[in-house]
């Protein structure tokens, strides 16, 4: 009994063993055409490419300025005697904001008052003159000339009479001028100067600067290429014409958030600037909230309309010796290295394609960075609904 046990030991160590030779004299993998057998091709995502109407959005850093920036400035030499606003305050037009004080202006109005009334007295005295000697010659007792002196005497005291009402009223402007107002609604920048200063028209800084930022005006600038780009896909003939097509436009603040309002491109420079080479536009926003203040930076967002874009996942393209590529798949579904040329504007996570496919290209979606040119691929077929739904209509009939 004892041999038999160790005769059937003997048996299935020597089967084991022979099993383990023939594994290893195929390399260690099982045997062709069993159910262990070669794998077939790896299988892949893949996908049509997007072809249909699409919207992408240009994004350019932008300054910002008010509708109005006026500085405050004094017409004339003066110590500031009182000072009406404060740094940061709404003022609306007409408002105080200045009193200097110069005696001088004062003095030069009490004695243009004085001259004037001289300059009255003399009139009157001329017209006097004239009314005395006019009957005289009327009967002839004395000849016209001296009529014709007195009239002439008339007509200069009449002339340094205004020429005295003109210097009272310069002196009045004067004195004006040191009482200074707001030219229009808008919020208070900087004082720099305080009460007791002597400030004039030539001083370097002015007395504060107004800023009306009911309406705000936003600069940005296109290069030459993004500027071609930009008249081939917006509508219009001429840029008066593509201004007025152009969709309304997003203002992205400094802190990443969306203004609430949209505005309007309405104006661009005839010229490309030699020194920058680029074409400045002005969009309008309205401020009706005084949430955005004159000098802050932000980012515009311009929509334009493709009606036939060729949209593809970011993820289905890599890089080679600074050229763009894709898989796409021949016939046979095998992989196509192709050459593509994009949008420098994304739309989201899709890239807009400019050259090299086209309808009905299909191509690998996922895991590119494993193929090469040439490779047998088992394709799977992607969700193109959340493929493409950064291209705003992602149906799987739109890119059919």
């Amino acid at each position: 009994m004892k041999m038999s046990i160790r005769t059937n030991t003997a048996l299935l160590i020597f089967h084991f063993l022979i099993g383990l030779v023939a594994l290893t004299s195929c390399g260690g993998r099982p045997p062709a055409g069993g159910p262990g057998g070669p794998a077939g091709p790896a299988p892949y995502k893949s996908g049509e490419v997007y072809t249909g109407p699409a919207t992408v959005f240009y994004s350019f850093p932008a300054t910002i300025e008010g509708e109005q920036n006026v500085e405050i400035r004094p017409k004339v030499d003066g110590f500031i005697q009182k000072i009406f606003v404060d740094e940061g305050a709404t003022v609306h037009k007409g408002q105080p904001l200045f009193e200097l004080r110069n005696p001088q202006y004062e003095a030069a109005v009490r004695s243009a008052i004085a001259a004037v009334k001289v300059a009255e007295a003399d009139v009157q005295t001329a017209e006097m003159n004239v009314e005395k000697v006019r009957p005289l010659v009327e009967r002839k007792i004395i000849s016209d000339y001296e009529l014709k002196s007195n009239q002439y005497t008339l007509n200069s005291k009449k002339a340094t009479l205004a020429s005295a009402k003109a210097e009272l009223v310069n002196a009045k402007v004067n004195v004006s001028y040191t009482y200074l107002t707001s030219p229009s609604n808008g919020i208070i920048g900087s004082i720099p100067y305080k009460v007791g200063s002597l400030v004039s028209s030539t001083s370097t800084n002015p007395l504060t600067t107004v800023y009306n930022t009911s309406n705000i005006y936003v600069y940005f600038s296109l290069n030459e290429k993004q500027l071609l780009e930009f008249s081939r896909t917006v509508k219009g003939a001429t840029l008066k014409e593509k201004l007025a097509t152009m969709a309304d436009v997003s203002l992205i603040l400094a802190d990443g958030t969306e203004y609430p309002a949209k505005g309007r491109v309405v104006t661009a420079s005839g010229l490309i600037s030699t020194e920058t080479g680029s074409v400045s536009f002005r969009a309008n926003f309205p401020n009706t909230l005084g949430l955005i203040r004159s000098g802050s930076s932000a980012t515009i967002k311009i929509p334009v309309n493709i009606e036939n874009a060729i949209l593809i996942p970011q993820n289905a393209t890599y890089d080679m010796q600074g050229q763009k590529f894709v898989y796409t798949l021949s016939g046979k579904d095998s992989t196509v290295n192709t050459e593509i040329h994009v949008s420098a504007n994304p739309i989201g996570n899709l890239y807009v394609v400019e050259s090299g496919l086209k309808k009905g290209d299909k191509l690998v979606v996922e895991g590119v960075g494993n193929l090469k040119p040439g490779m047998a691929v088992k394709p799977l077929p992607a969700n193109t609904d959340s493929l493409y739904a950064a291209a705003g209509k992602p149906s799987s009939a739109s890119h059919k």
